[in-house]
């Protein structure tokens, strides 16, 4: 995930999770560890765009859903991908059987935020830099993959043990399998309930 990524998460992590609009370039950037010109050129590009207003002191958050649909559109989970294989038991067997250091991410992850389910699901994606670990629960195989691994970032773990609801999104939306688009739609009505 590129630096510029992450201040959009931070953003909406802020603006839609902890309902606070009103944010500093500094404060984003020592909390992320990202540079003040990272922080600066994400928040360019938002300007631009009408989601954020740059203040003299600090910055207010216009449109959430506008960065959101942002990043979506800039967002190669593919990209982020170190491991992949096929595991065969029930999503819900594979999850349990993690190990405690990862980040669920995108269908997993709206399972444990929400409670509830628009779709069936069949693929596991979580965030980690432990391979060793994982592959040892999860061997290689050539197999269509179900279980996929993704690179975390140094702030990811700041969240907890599942990806930002901003972030589930994104994934999502970048995902090919048919029924992202019911997880998509899904979380789009809840984001409508906290972006107003």
């Amino acid at each position: 995930m590129k630096r510029t990524e992450e201040v959009f998460r931070e953003i909406l992590y802020q603006s839609i999770e902890k309902k606070n609009k009103v944010l500093t370039q500094i404060r984003l950037s020592k909390e992320l560890k990202v540079s003040l010109s990272n922080v600066n050129l994400a928040l360019k590009q938002l300007e631009k765009m009408g989601a954020v207003s740059i203040k003299q002191r600090n910055f207010h958050v216009i449109n959430a859903k506008k960065i959101l649909y942002c990043w979506a559109s800039a967002r190669n989970v593919g990209k982020d991908i170190i491991y992949k294989t096929r595991i065969e038991l029930p999503v819900h067997e594979i999850e349990k059987k993690m190990p405690a250091d990862i980040v669920f991410g995108a269908y997993s992850s709206c399972r444990f935020k929400f409670k509830e389910l628009p779709a069936d699901y069949s693929e596991v994606y979580v965030y980690s830099d432990d391979l060793k670990e994982i592959k040892k629960r999860f061997p290689e195989n050539n197999k269509v993959p179900n279980l996929f691994v993704l690179k975390s970032d140094s702030n990811i773990r700041n969240y907890g043990n599942t990806t930002t609801i901003a972030h589930t999104f994104v994934d999502l939306w970048n995902l090919k399998e048919w029924y992202a688009e019911e997880f998509i739609k899904f979380l789009e009505g809840k984001l409508n309930g906290l972006l107003e």
